[in-house]
Formats: structure tokens, sequence, C-alpha cells
């Protein structure tokens, strides 16, 4: 009986997953494993092949048709190179800081919804390895705990430059992550649940669980990228620091860290990190496609001509494309962006993204009591009334002034006498004492009220 009403129902629910069979969980498992394995595969050569075409430059062309092997061959070559390990290493968390990046990248796909209800060996099972009412907070809570990985990567090694790169990418995770969060809380409040596989099911426009926003009309499909446009776009922003990807690659940073807090791992462990770095990306990708971009479900152009375009298998080939798509953003941002500097990725952080998410959360809920208590178009005027009076703020609101920078000569004026010579600030590299020499040489002097200049032929030569 339960598999003739899960057989009818096109979106899983929280129950569909209680009545799976212990060996369709197992199906599941493996295929969650094997699908990250081979997208992890494919995305490495997806990212070289892109960022060549954007060099024009040739790509991986060798190793397989047109070089699509190259990234299999690389994956079968790490486990079998020489390990180093350093003497000063701490060989117990040195070997299990890996294994947590690793779990924990694993671990958080196992709340993403690949498609709806499908038959398996006749069979009704959702897309999906697990759901739980809470499933976007088990998501954070296994991004979360794959810093320990980095730090404790970064620590263990013994070296200098990979604990400044684990100390810089624990501070970069945190500071990101609560973006991150803050940004879902939008999603939250506009679906009403906290489970991947509802809120997929809000954005269809069933209208069971949504909000009435702006005038929106909760029974007509529409994905929250565009409805909240502000918490997609810091998202996405947060999502690049939280993977340090370019250009936000600080803790990797090579110009400065060598490799950062994995420069002292090679082999099997460094194929973990690395392995962990690229699912990082694909969850980060998938867990948009779920929150903003409708999940599985097809776009609406194609689901006015296509009534089964959502049914059956196909809903998987219309995740995947959207995965593809976001990740392709994050490769065209390696191409094209320059490295930040440490602490302007820090200040944006912490001075723009959190600032503007807490401001665009206050506006939402305030749009929420509003509908809730005043009907008819005086709710309008309502949203006229605040958005000028917050435009207002923002036009009257003084500007702050920069205090004046400090010259080189007047930084090392400053110093005590006796002190340890430290680098200037914002790291400008004070002239060498030959270069002071030629500037005081081809300044013009003045002697008795009259201007000077060694350059100058026509200048009193007695003076």
């Amino acid at each position: 009986m339960n598999t003739v009403i899960l057989g009818a129902a096109q979106d899983p629910t929280l129950q569909t997953f209680e009545n799976d069979v212990w060996w369709i969980t197992l199906i599941k498992l493996l295929g969650v494993f094997v699908v990250l394995l081979l997208l992890t595969l494919f995305t490495i050569n997806y990212e070289r092949k892109v960022v060549a075409r954007m060099a024009v430059r040739p790509g991986p062309n060798q190793v397989g048709p047109k070089g699509w092997l190259q990234s299999l061959t690389d994956g079968l070559k790490l486990p079998f190179k020489e390990e180093i390990i350093p003497k000063t290493a701490d060989r117990a968390v040195y070997f299990i800081a890996p294994v947590i990046s690793a779990t924990c990248a694993f671990t958080a796909f196992s709340v993403i919804p690949f498609g709806p209800v499908v038959s398996i060996f006749g069979h009704k099972t959702a897309l999906q390895l697990t759901d739980v009412p809470v499933s976007v907070l088990v998501l954070l809570a296994c991004s979360s705990m794959s810093v320990y990985g980095v730090v404790l990567a970064g620590w263990a090694s013994g070296s200098t430059y990979p604990l400044l790169g684990g100390l810089r990418s624990s501070a970069q995770m945190i500071s990101y992550e609560v973006a991150m969060g803050l940004s879902i809380v939008a999603v939250f409040m506009t679906a009403g649940t906290m489970s991947t596989s509802q809120i997929i099911k809000a954005q269809a426009g069933n209208g069971e669980s949504s909000v009435d926003i702006l005038g929106w009309n909760p029974t007509a499909p529409s994905w929250y990228a565009v409805l909240l446009l502000p918490s997609f776009i810091i998202y996405c922003i947060a999502a690049v620091g939280e993977t340090n990807r370019a250009p936000f690659d600080l803790p990797e940073a090579e110009s400065e860290l060598v490799g950062g807090f994995h420069t002292e791992y090679s082999s099997f462990k460094f194929a973990m990190f690395f392995l962990a770095e690229y699912i990082n990306m694909i969850t980060v990708s998938a867990f948009a496609t779920t929150l903003f971009l409708g999940g599985w479900r097809a776009p609406a152009p194609i689901t006015t001509f296509w009534a089964g375009a959502n049914s059956g298998w196909w809903p998987l080939l219309w995740w995947l494309v959207k995965v593809l798509i976001l990740l392709f953003g994050f490769i065209w941002l390696r191409a094209t962006l320059p490295r930040m500097r440490y602490d302007q990725f820090m200040r944006f952080g912490w001075k723009v993204l959190i600032p503007v998410n807490l401001v665009w959360i206050l506006f939402l809920a305030g749009v929420r009591v509003t509908n809730d208590r005043i009907d008819g178009g005086a709710r309008y005027l309502v949203y006229v009334v605040a958005a000028v009076v917050v435009l207002g703020i923002a036009l009257l609101w003084p500007a702050s002034k920069k205090p004046r920078e400090r010259s080189i000569e007047e930084q090392l004026a400053a110093r005590p006498p006796g002190s340890f010579p430290v680098p200037p600030i914002d790291l400008q590299v004070p002239p060498s004492p030959r270069a002071r020499r030629a500037v005081a040489e081809r300044q013009p002097a003045t002697v008795g009220g009259t201007t000077t200049d060694p350059d100058d032929d026509t200048s009193d030569k007695e003076v």
C-alpha cells in the first residue's frame, strides 16, 4: 500500500525515505559515491580545458579521446607516488587531517536531491540518499567540520608555510560561512522549511509552504534566485570564499605560502585534499541549485511544452546541467580575476556581505509582518515609504574620511630609536639610499631666492 502511495506522489517527502529497503539505500549510497568521483574527474578536466580555451592555448590533449582521460590518469598516479612525511610532523594528526576533509565532503552530499520519486527494480524511491527536517543544517555542519581538516593539516605538518595557510583558511572559511548561513535564512523564511526536498517543492509553486512577498503569487512557480536575488548573489560570493577558490585562494597562495596548508603532503593524502576541494565545489553548486534554482526541476520554458520533463529520470539531467553551469562560474572566476589581498578579502566579508545580509533579512521580515497585518493597497504604500526612508538614510549617511597616509620618511622617523625594523604600512617598500640621493640630486635647489635645476642648461653656473 505504501508503494502505491509513493508511486502516485511526484515529490519526495520525509516519509518516502522511511519506506526504503536496505539494499535500495545501499545502491543509492554507492551511487552518490560514484557520481561524486565521476564529477570530480570531469570537473578537473573541465577546468583545464575551459581555462586553456580562455587563455588561447592547448589544454590536455594526449591521454584519451581529446585528453578527457588526463584527470583519471592523474588520480591513478597519485596514490603510487613516493610519500614524504616531515620529521617534525605530528603523525597521528598528520594522517587524520585529510580523512576529515574528505569524509565531510562526501557526507555533505547525502542530503542533496537528484530527482523525484523513481522506480528502481520495481521499488519506488526518491533520487536522494536521505532527508531530515533540518537537512540544510546538516550540510552547514559538514562544511563547518571540514575546517578542522584544513587547520589540523597546517598545524600537524610542523612547517611555517602550512601553519600560515591553515590559519588563513580557518579565518576565511569561518568568516564566509557566516555570510553563507545568513543568505540561506531568507530561503527558510520564504519556503517555511529546512528540508531540501521541501524547499524544491516550494519553488514548484504549489502554494503550500510559501509566503506572499511583494505581491508574488505562491501558487506560481518561481526560482528563489529571482525572488531572493540579493541572497543568491551573496551565497555565490560566499561559496567561492568558502571553497578557497580564486580569487579567494589565499590559503593556497603559491606566491606567498608555496602551497598553503597541504604543502607538506604528498601521494594519497594530497589526493584526498585535492578530492575534497573539488567535491566541495560540486557540493556548494548542488546546494545553490537546490536552494535557488529549483533543484532537479526543469526550467519553465521546457515545462510549458513538455509535460513529462519533471518525471522519471529526466530531472537528473536538469540537475546536472544546472550544477555544471555553476561550476563554469568557478572556472570563469579563476581564469579572469586576480587574487585579492587578504585584508581586503576579510574586510569585504565582514563589512559588506554580512551587513547587507542582515538588512535584507530585516526587510523580508518586515514584508512578511506587513502582509499578515495590512491588506489591500495600503501595504504597497508601506513598501514605498520604507524604500524612501532607506534611500534617504543611504544618501545622508556621512562619508567616512580616510586618515592621511603617512609617507615612508614619516613612518621611519616615527619609529623609536633602536627599535626592531618592521615592514611599513600597506607593504610600501622604502626607497634605497642610492635612490634617495638620486631624487635629492634631481630636485631644484633654492639659493638666495634663485631656483636652480641641475638638469637645466640655462641656469646660472656661478650660483
